[in-house]
C-alpha cells in the first residue's frame, strides 16, 4: 500500500503589505481565493488529506475553503501566535498524525499545480530521500532563502536572506518554499528548532540543516518554471500573477478548440468550462461557475456569472446574466439582463432591453424587446410584445404570472400577478390584465379614445408663438450686450 499523505498549507499570516482589512490568502485570483488554488492542487495531486494552518481571520479562511471544497478531506489547525513558519508546521502536526509523508505548501502561491506536486513526489521516490527541498534560480535573489550545498553538491542547509553572509547572498539558487518529508523525520526536526536568528522566529528552513546534519538525505528538486511557486505579498504581485494565469488559461482554451476574437481583452475565471467551436468576442467576461457548451457564440462585452449556456446558443453584445440557464439554440440580447432564476428553453428569443428574473420560458417563446418578466412562467411559442411588464410585487410579497403556450401578449401590456393567461389567448396592446384570461380568449382593457377638435390652434399654436418670441428677445438682448 502507498504511504498515507498529507499536505500542510500555511495560511495564517495577515499579509500587511496588501494594505487590506482582508486576510491575504482570501484575495481572489481569477475568481477564487488564492488559498483555494493551493488546496485544489493538493487534492488534485492525490493527497489523502489537506491541513490548512489558519490564524489571522482564520474563521473566514475556513468558511471560504469549506464553501469551495465541501466534501473534501480538508481540516484546519490554528496558529494563534505568529512565531514563524516552523511554528506554523508544528501547529499542524497533530492534525496530520495519520500521514506517513507530509508536504508543506505556502498559501500565497496560487500558480502551484498538481503536476508540480506529483513530480515532487516522484523525486522523493526515485532518490529515496526523507526530505525533498524545492528550489529555482533567481536572477535577483534578494529576500529569498539561499540553498547552500556541500562540497558534493548535496543540499546542506537553507539560510534566510537576513541571516546570510555576503558570500551566501551571492548564491542565486533560492528556496521555493515547497517541501516533501517523511513525517517522523519532520517531527524530529521540528522538535529541535530554535529561535536564535535575526527575526527571533522558528524557521522551517532550519529543518534542512537538522536532517542533513544527522546524515539524512536531502534531495533538491529544481523547478524549471519558477512561476509555479511565485508568491504574492502585494497587490501588484497579485495582478501580475493573475495576468499570467489568465494568459495560460486562454492559451489552453484555444488549444481545446475555443476561438477568442481578442484574447487580450477577455477574462475567463478559474471555474468556467467552455466547449469546442465556441467563439468569444472582445471584452467578454465569464465568471464563477459559468458553463458554455459547444458551438456557441458570446459576443462583445457580455458578462456571464454562474450561468449555463447550452450548445448552439447565441449571447449577443453586452448581455449581463447571473445565475441563469440559456437553452440550446436560444438567442439573448443585445443589452439584455438575465437575473438569477431565469431559465430559457430551446430556441427562446430574448431581445434588446429585456430584463428577466425567476422567469421560465419554454421552447420557442419570444420577448423581443423592452420588457420586464419577473416571477413568471411562459409557455412554448408564446410571444411577448414590446413594453410588457409582469407586475409581480405588491410592496410586500412577490406573485407569479403564468402565460400558457401559444399566447400572444400585445405591446405595452401589464399583467398584475397573481394571474394566468390561458393557452392561445390574446392580450390586446395596452391592456392591464388583473384577472385570469380563459384559453383562446381575447382580453382588452382600453380607455375609449377621445378626439378634441382644434386643440392645436387653441393650445399648442399660441404656446409655440410665445416660445419663439422669447427666444428672439433673448437673442436681441445678447446682441445688444455684445
Amino acid at each position: 500500500m502507498p504511504p498515507r499523505t498529507a499536505a500542510i498549507v500555511l495560511a495564517a499570516g495577515k499579509g500587511t503589505r496588501m494594505r487590506s482589512a482582508r486576510a491575504k490568502v482570501l484575495h481572489e485570483v481569477l475568481g477564487r481565493p488564492m488559498v483555494s488554488w493551493i488546496v485544489g492542487a493538493a487534492l488534485d495531486a492525490g493527497f489523502d488529506q489537506v491541513v490548512v494552518v489558519v490564524g489571522h481571520q482564520g474563521e473566514a479562511v475556513a468558511t471560504a475553503l469549506q464553501h469551495d471544497f465541501p466534501d473534501a478531506p480538508v481540516s484546519f489547525a490554528t496558529q494563534a501566535e505568529q512565531r514563524g513558519t516552523g511554528h506554523a508546521v508544528q501547529c499542524a502536526m497533530d492534525a496530520a498524525a495519520g500521514a506517513e509523508v507530509v508536504a508543506i505548501l505556502s498559501g500565497d502561491t496560487p500558480a502551484l499545480d498538481a503536476d508540480t506536486l506529483r513530480r515532487l513526489g516522484a523525486v522523493r521516490d526515485e532518490r529515496h530521500a526523507p526530505l525533498v527541498v524545492t528550489s529555482f534560480e533567481a536572477a535577483d535573489p534578494t529576500g529569498y532563502g539561499r540553498i547552500v550545498r556541500d562540497a558534493a553538491g548535496a543540499v546542506a542547509r537553507i539560510v534566510e536572506h537576513k541571516d546570510a553572509t555576503p558570500t551566501e547572498r551571492a548564491i542565486h539558487e533560492v528556496n521555493a518554499g515547497l517541501y516533501l518529508c517523511d513525517r517522523a523525520t519532520l517531527a524530529d526536526a521540528l522538535a529541535h528548532l530554535r529561535a536564535d536568528n535575526a527575526q527571533g522566529e522558528l524557521y522551517l528552513t532550519d529543518v534542512v540543516a537538522h536532517v542533513a546534519g544527522r546524515g539524512g538525505r536531502v534531495a533538491g528538486f529544481t523547478l524549471h518554471d519558477p512561476f509555479r511557486v511565485a508568491g504574492i505579498n502585494t497587490r501588484a504581485q497579485l495582478a501580475a500573477i493573475e495576468r499570467e494565469l489568465l494568459a495560460r488559461r486562454l492559451d489552453a482554451l484555444m488549444d481545446a478548440g475555443v476561438t477568442l476574437e481578442d484574447a487580450a481583452s477577455i477574462r475567463v475565471e478559474a471555474g468556467v468550462v467552455i466547449g469546442e467551436d465556441t467563439v468569444l468576442g472582445p471584452g467578454v467576461q465569464l465568471k464563477g461557475r459559468t458553463a458554455i457548451g459547444r458551438g456557441c457564440r458570446v459576443d462583445a462585452g457580455a458578462v456571464l456569472v454562474d450561468t449555463g449556456v447550452a450548445d448552439g446558443a447565441h449571447v449577443k453584445p453586452y448581455v449581463v446574466a447571473e445565475g441563469a440557464t440559456i437553452g440550446p439554440g436560444a438567442a439573448v440580447g443585445p443589452f439584455a439582463h438575465l437575473r438569477p432564476g431565469t431559465v430559457l428553453g430551446r430556441d427562446v428569443k430574448i431581445g434588446n432591453f429585456v430584463e428577466t428574473k425567476k422567469a421560465v420560458l419554454a421552447a420557442g417563446a419570444k420577448a423581443s424587446h423592452l420588457s420586464y418578466l419577473g416571477d413568471c412562467e411562459i409557455g412554448a411559442g408564446a410571444n411577448i410584445g414590446a413594453g410588457t411588464i409582469t407586475c409581480n410585487y405588491d410592496g410586500f410579497d412577490k406573485h407569479r404570472t403564468v402565460i400558457e403556450e401559444g399566447v400572444f401578449i400585445g405591446s405595452d401590456s401589464q399583467l398584475v400577478a397573481p394571474v394566468r393567461v390561458g393557452a392561445n389567448a390574446v392580450v390586446g396592446a395596452g391592456t392591464t390584465v388583473t384577472r385570469d384570461v380563459a384559453p383562446g380568449a381575447l382580453a382588452v382593457s382600453r380607455t375609449p379614445q377621445r378626439e378634441i377638435a382644434g386643440y392645436y390652434d387653441r393650445y399648442r399654436k399660441p404656446k409655440e408663438a410665445a416660445k419663439r418670441r422669447a427666444k428672439a428677445a433673448a437673442a436681441a438682448s445678447d446682441e445688444e450686450k455684445g
